[in-house]
């Protein structure tokens, strides 16, 4: 379990880039690499699988339980090195602690054994640059560091500047990347363009890489890599809402936790990808799955997919569907872009939403369930996370649960249920565990 955890002081510092880079050029070493990203991200994990050719998992200490955690990290067997992608900043999480913690980075980082590489944006500073990394180190002083990263130097002065400051605070440099205005992946509401609409991204990768290759020390990092985690996992195997489960998969639908998906698949259940974009009809299935994504880009091709409308009706009038965020739009009545147009969805929910007037919906979930859903049953409490920026405009039907954020203030956003048919603004992450 020996592997490192790439993190930063914050958002917009160039870590992912960095990840990506160090997964691809680890690889083209000989090495197998696990990729995992800490914190409830759905859209970094397939930018992973990318780079290296290995699903990437998410470790989330506020939603996830000691089992999960232990089973999900056991994914990295076989594996010479794992790296993981830390979330907004190291120490970044919430007020109060959920199953393990407070769900920050330096938490998955500390219960691993992963010593941290900080990635640094020196843009505008100096050796000032070295107080930063050493508050990080100092901060946690329990918690493992490999060392930094310098990114965004502008010139050899620069970095000559910046390398005392390092010096003087103690801390090893690792690597020192100039400021390049091309290095940087194009970006949407939600954070980064999906890994499917790249128009180019192995070679987006490669180039990072070379990047990587040239301006750090791959045989320091490698030699960083540590591990303490001691338990001895069993395998992600979770209990599958259904046998034959129907997922829809593709640009407008693909925020589908890989762990969930492959921890019902190595429990026997068989997962069967169709695309409403694509206007497919569900395929014959015990249960009809439709993720979170990107309706609201492709609401008007969505509202005459007219075969995967009839197939999903005539599957709900017998079988049970269920939504998750841009899922559970596609089953309301309509869906109104940002232009203020309105699209006909699948009209299995009376839900009406709206990205006229955005409004950002951002944390972690706490529900109670009020009525059963897909693999749970009335009074369960799930975990998950909420990110999207529409607005309910009409909810007619029956609340599916009490839902309350990661500070125990109610949510208004409770998933409603009509039938055989559920959805929910959370994406689950994992059954509560305490």
């Amino acid at each position: 379990m020996k592997g490192l955890l790439v993190s930063a002081p914050a958002s917009g510092t160039g870590k992912t880039t960095v990840m990506l880079g160090l997964l691809r050029a680890l690889s083209d070493e000989g090495l197998v690499v696990q990729p995992f990203k800490s914190g409830p991200d759905y859209i970094d994990p397939a930018f992973h699988r990318a780079a290296c050719g290995r699903a990437s998992f998410n470790l989330d200490s506020w939603a996830m339980g000691e089992g999960l955690l232990d089973a999900i990290a056991g994914e990295a067997a076989g594996a010479d090195i794992c790296v993981a992608e830390g979330s907004m900043g190291l120490y970044d999480g919430v007020a109060f602690p959920g199953a393990l913690g407070h769900g920050s980075s330096a938490e998955t980082a500390a219960r691993m054994g992963w010593p941290v590489v900080l990635v640094i944006d020196v843009s505008g500073q100096a050796q000032s640059a070295a107080a930063t990394a050493l508050g990080f180190r100092a901060y946690r002083p329990d918690l493992p560091f490999a060392g930094v990263i310098l990114n965004r130097v502008a010139s050899p002065r620069h970095e000559r500047l910046a390398r005392l400051g390092m010096e003087a605070a103690g801390m090893k440099v690792l690597g020192v990347l100039p400021r390049r205005g091309d290095l940087k992946l194009p970006e949407r509401h939600l954070g980064l363009v999906q890994a499917v609409e790249h128009p180019d991204l192995d070679r987006a990768i490669a180039d990072y890489a070379a990047f990587l290759r040239e301006n750090v020390d791959l045989g320091a990092i490698k030699a960083a890599a540590d591990g303490g985690l001691k338990t001895h996992p069993t395998g992600l195997r979770l209990t599958p809402p259904a046998q034959r489960i129907a997922l829809a998969q593709d640009a407008a639908f693909s925020f589908a936790y890989p762990h969930l998906v492959e921890g019902w698949r190595k429990a026997g259940a068989e997962i069967l990808p169709f695309s409403p974009l694509a206007d497919q009809a569900p395929p014959e299935a015990d249960l009809v799955w439709l993720p979170g994504g990107y309706p609201e880009l492709h609401a008007g091709v969505l509202a005459g997919a007219e075969r995967f409308r009839t197939g999903l009706r005539a599957h709900a009038a017998v079988k049970p569907v269920h939504g998750e965020c841009g899922g559970y739009m596609a089953l309301g009545e309509a869906l109104i872009d940002k232009d203020g147009v309105r699209h006909r969805m699948a009209g299995l929910l009376g839900l009406v939403t709206s990205y006229e007037k955005r409004k950002m919906h951002l944390g972690y979930r706490r529900a109670e369930l009020v009525a059963g859903m897909p693999g749970h049953g009335a009074g369960a409490v799930l975990r998950g996370h909420e990110f999207h920026y529409s607005t309910i405009l009409e909810q007619p039907d029956e609340v599916l649960a009490r839902v309350t954020d990661a500070e125990g203030a109610a949510v208004p956003e409770t998933g409603s249920v009509r039938g055989t048919v559920s959805g929910t603004f959370f994406h689950l992450i994992a059954e509560d565990a305490r």
